[in-house]
């Protein structure tokens, strides 16, 4: 991240700034894309394969003050079409609210589906 040092701003541009998230968004990073997937039954699906659209998993990095079901390390389930994306020092992030969020898989045993990851 750049920092430009002002009269209002007097943070030099080195320094590194810790980021919070605020009020209900959650910052997701998104496992790199491998491109062809297998099926379960071993079928190989190429990257440029049409599929119906597709939720997916990422793991949560960072919670805002209202964010009430989801702590730092939970892996969650969202649609990644309707996501902001942010870059922060060369790696690509997902902010959403937590409403956004589909699912979640933690260790936390509390009410489940009875599948896992």
């Amino acid at each position: 991240m750049s920092c430009v040092s002002d009269s209002r701003n007097p943070v030099a541009p080195d320094t590194k700034l810790e980021i919070q998230m605020l009020h209900d968004r959650v910052l997701v990073r998104v496992p790199a894309d491998e491109g062809e997937r297998r099926s379960s039954s071993g079928i190989v699906i190429p990257a440029t394969a049409q599929v119906a659209r597709r939720l997916s998993w990422g793991n949560v990095l960072g919670v805002g003050n209202n964010v009430r079901n989801v702590k730092v390390g939970d892996r969650v389930l969202f649609n990644p079409d309707d996501q902001l994306e942010v870059e922060i020092q060369g790696d690509a992030y997902l902010v959403m609210r937590e409403r956004d969020i589909h699912a979640m898989a933690s260790e936390r045993a509390e009410h489940g589906t009875g599948l896992y990851l």
